[in-house]
């Protein structure tokens, strides 16, 4: 039996674009049906940032105690109880869950666990457990997200091979852990494995790990890596994957020609994600999908079917939350017959390495591509009380300015607080503020935050706390 429906709005996923575009686009009084196969929050909430972030905050509580004499504070033989880790992790992300879920429903987002596909442009078949729906919406939002990208070698597999996933629920800490792709997901993984006592390898295809950052940070943090018992190994392209035994397997890499190898009692696999449509019978539609793979859309997240939109990782614009959230927030007022139109030219990121990294607009590499010419100020964490204090002392701020109007173009933080530096930073560039303007600005004392007053001061060549 299948049951007609009609809608102003269907929204197929919700993860962090599609339940906030729900709740966005219902609170402006449009009806509103969810879809998700899955479970509320997407892959962010459930299995990717949150619950990841909450492993990182339990290894960096256990590296602190580690080294808390540094602090006058004695902690003689702390432990790690996997279990508690991951309650603690799933509690998190089941508060989280709970209070959207209550949104939802305050709202009156009608919410449909079930699969969806197209039948053409106007008509989307929902299949669920017990009914199937057939829904014509005047206006649809794609939010599908994204899912693991494998690599095509012997052995990928076995039984040892992990996902982040599957990582995210491992109650028992292996003695090594050899990761495939040292981007961001592969480098967080790193550093809780790490900082927790295992014995980790990283193995990487491109010359540098966090490909997607200058040199000066990547560099860096191979310093931190070896510190926390992690081992690198770059220009390293993945052979096979063989089983030794029930304990061990082993991974053969080609370095320079070479054919060389690493055991280890668990692998996780992280050379990234790739645009989640596939179910979705795309087919039938007159939908477009781009160079990219992802799903084409305009700067107001329209596909190639006027009302039709497509918002987050599914477009493989830019893989982070917090850009799909926002994409549908624009793709909503779209609907609502606002102009509103994306600008990806300040979009903040972190990457909780420890110490942290964060990004936003330009970095010096893409600027040399793109032949701009550029001023940099880089401010050392040792400039800083509060850093002292921190122990976050090795570390810097790079802020960069464009030669010609003199505003701040890009800026990158290597070191603690770096999540709650980038988000002033990315406020004064996305509204044009001076060099000048940040400088007259009065910031609190003692916290990491007086960088960003001393690094404007810098580019203005009136530096106080360091040689500039």
């Amino acid at each position: 039996m299948t049951l007609k429906e009609k809608t102003d709005l269907l929204i197929i996923g919700a993860g962090p674009g599609g339940y906030v575009a729900a709740i966005y686009a219902a609170k402006k009084g449009l009806k509103v049906t969810l879809i998700d196969k899955n479970y509320i929050g997407g892959t962010c909430l459930n299995i990717g940032c949150i619950p990841t972030k909450a492993l990182v905050k339990s290894a960096d509580i256990y590296e602190e105690i580690m080294h808390s004499d540094l602090y006058g504070i004695i902690s003689n033989h702390p432990s790690i109880d996997m279990v508690k880790v991951l309650q603690r992790k799933d509690e998190v992300t089941k508060t989280l869950v709970d209070g959207i879920s209550f949104l939802l429903n305050k709202y009156q987002v009608n919410v449909i666990k079930g699969e969806a596909s197209f039948e053409n442009n106007s008509l989307v078949k929902i299949h669920t457990e017990t009914i199937d729906y057939l829904y014509e919406a005047t206006d649809i939002l794609i939010a599908t997200g994204a899912k693991t990208k494998h690599l095509k070698v012997d052995g990928i597999q076995l039984e040892q091979v992990y996902d982040s996933e599957k990582l995210l629920s491992n109650q028992k800490l292996p003695e090594t852990l050899t990761i495939i792709g040292g981007g961001i997901i592969g480098m967080e993984f790193a550093f809780i494995y790490g900082h927790l006592g295992v014995k980790v390898n990283v193995i990487e295809f491109l010359p540098s790990i966090l490909p997607m950052v200058d040199k000066d940070l990547s560099q860096r943090l191979l310093r931190f890596a070896k510190m926390a018992n992690i081992s690198i190994y770059t220009n390293s392209g993945v052979q096979k994957i063989e089983q030794l035994n029930k304990d061990y397997v082993r991974v053969y890499y080609k370095q320079k020609e070479e054919i060389k190898f690493v055991d280890s009692n668990l692998i996780l696999e992280a050379v990234g994600r790739i645009p989640n449509y596939e179910s979705l019978s795309l087919e039938k539609t007159d939908i477009l999908i781009g160079k990219t793979y992802g799903i084409d859309v305009n700067e107001s997240m329209q596909t190639s079917v006027k009302h039709i939109y497509a918002i987050g990782d599914v477009t493989n614009k830019m893989q982070l939350a917090h850009v799909a959230s926002h994409q549908g927030i624009i793709a909503i007022d779209t609907i609502l017959g606002h102009k509103a139109t994306m600008d990806y030219s300040f979009v903040p990121s972190v990457i909780f390495t420890t110490p942290q990294i964060a990004l936003v607009g330009k970095t010096e590499t893409e600027l040399i591509k793109e032949e701009i010419e550029y001023f940099i100020t880089k401010v050392p964490f040792s400039a800083n009380g509060k850093a002292l204090i921190m122990n976050n002392s090795i570390g810097f701020i790079k802020l960069i300015q464009d030669k010609e109007s003199k505003l701040l173009i890009g800026a990158s933080i290597f070191g603690g607080d770096a999540e709650h530096l980038i988000s002033p930073l990315t406020l004064a560039m996305q509204n044009k503020l001076s060099v000048v303007q940040i400088k007259d600005t009065i910031f609190a004392h003692p916290t990491t935050s007086e960088l960003i007053h001393e690094a404007a001061l810098g580019l203005l060549g009136e530096a106080i706390h360091y040689l500039d």
